[in-house]
């Protein structure tokens, strides 16, 4: 059993930041990439940032320049720092894991207000 426990999401107005962290817990093997995901109300969800076990990122076009991805192999945890957040931001925000198959938080709320 994996599970997968989310934190930070919240309201925050236009220009403010929030931290989202996400810690995996139980029976994991390796790991391969940790990152986030994200579903707007009436769109698909998609990837925002996703880091490997060796420390590579992929960031989407949106994020990039404005959200920065880390994780703790050690700790299992992976962060996402989202500064400057627009409106267009707002979504609920999942936690995915990567090992021979997908794992999935059950998503953490931001809102960002105008």
């Amino acid at each position: 059993q994996v599970q997968l426990v989310e934190s930070g999401g919240g309201l925050v107005q236009a220009g403010g930041s929030l931290r989202l962290s996400c810690v995996a817990s139980g029976s994991i093997n390796s790991i391969n990439f940790m990152g986030w995901y994200r579903q707007a109300p009436g769109k698909q969800r998609e990837l925002v940032a996703r880091i490997s076990t060796i420390g590579t990122t992929n960031y989407a076009d949106s994020a990039k320049g404005r959200f920065t991805i880390s994780r703790d192999n050690a700790k299992n945890t992976v962060n996402l720092q989202m500064n400057n957040l627009k409106p267009e931001d707002t979504a609920v925000y999942y936690c995915n894991i990567r090992t021979n198959r997908d794992y999935w938080g059950e998503g953490t709320l931001v809102t960002v207000s105008s």
